[in-house]
């Protein structure tokens, strides 16, 4: 199976580029060798490899950076995952995007469910909504991943190595306790994608397209980043390098950014499970996995 994967450079592109490579011939690029601003480019591209799927992982993610950037940021996260499902459809091959949690405006108190209501608080989500509703409007065979908070040690400045490196540095962390969320491990949600593919074997398309649909696919469970935190220091393989005595609660309000972030965007996996029959991690489980324990 030939399978072309955008975006190989991010935390997710970097895992799933191993994970798939066992099912079959895996032709990635990333930036600038496919520009995602440019749809003739995606056009092109598609229609040299001939692939039988299409993963695209990669996005806009400067959360912050999208509310100024908002015509970069709606051609990478809107229109070019529009035109890698319609080229797709085209070829009769199968699409598989993701998305976010951050299309919901963070007031529910329990985990969302994939009918719940839409309302992005920030522009980065009404861009990957966007993304969403142009895939579905394909009418290919696609399934689109909602996901949350994900996160890899292979990332320079992502949320667990920040905590590790501020534990070496300080004695007091202020982490915020107003923001619950689904920790994700790039890992888990890579191999997950590649036993949804595997699932479906020869018959691949056939089998997307009688599922095909918006799905959430995160760690599971919730939990608050200060939480987060103190799971991240548990799992320290080395914690005698760790300075900091004390994790003091703090709120989103205390570090302002430019683009809001909903403060509770916890995902109800149960739809992919029973849909895939696959059982997703819980994210303590990940965590453990993910720093060696």
């Amino acid at each position: 199976m030939r399978i072309l994967l955008i975006g190989t450079t991010g935390q997710l592109g970097w895992e799933l580029n191993r994970s798939l490579n066992v099912l079959g011939e895996v032709a990635a690029f990333d930036y600038p060798e496919i520009d995602l601003e440019h749809p003739e480019m995606i056009r092109d591209l598609i229609r040299r490899v001939q692939p039988r799927l299409v993963v695209n992982a990669a996005a806009y993610t400067a959360v912050d950076k999208a509310e100024v950037e908002q015509d970069r940021a709606w051609k990478i996260n809107a229109i070019a995952p529009g035109i890698l499902a319609e080229e797709a459809e085209r070829l009769k091959a199968v699409c598989i995007h993701y998305s976010t949690d951050y299309v919901f405006n963070g007031q529910k108190r329990e985990p969302y469910v994939e009918t719940d209501e839409t309302g992005p608080i920030n522009f980065y989500g009404r861009s990957k909504l966007e993304g969403e509703h142009l895939v579905q409007n394909a009418d290919g065979a696609y399934v689109i991943l909602r996901t949350s908070w994900v996160y890899s040690l292979r990332q320079q400045g992502g949320f667990v190595n920040k905590v590790l490196e501020w534990a070496r540095q300080r004695e007091v962390l202020r982490i915020v306790e107003d923001q619950v969320g689904s920790p994700t491990w790039a890992r888990m949600l890579a191999e997950l994608t590649a036993s949804l593919v595997a699932r479906g074997g020869g018959q691949l398309y056939d089998y997307v397209s009688s599922g095909r649909g918006i799905y959430h696919a995160a760690g599971s469970g919730g939990l608050s980043r200060l939480e987060w935190a103190r799971a991240i220091l548990r799992y320290d393989l080395h914690p005698e390098q760790q300075r900091v005595k004390k994790l003091e609660p703090a709120f989103s309000s205390e570090f302002p950014t430019p683009a809001a972030r909903p403060l509770y965007s916890v995902l109800n996996c149960e739809r992919f499970e029973k849909t895939f029959d696959l059982r997703i991690p819980g994210w303590e489980e990940s965590l453990q996995l993910a720093m060696g324990g």
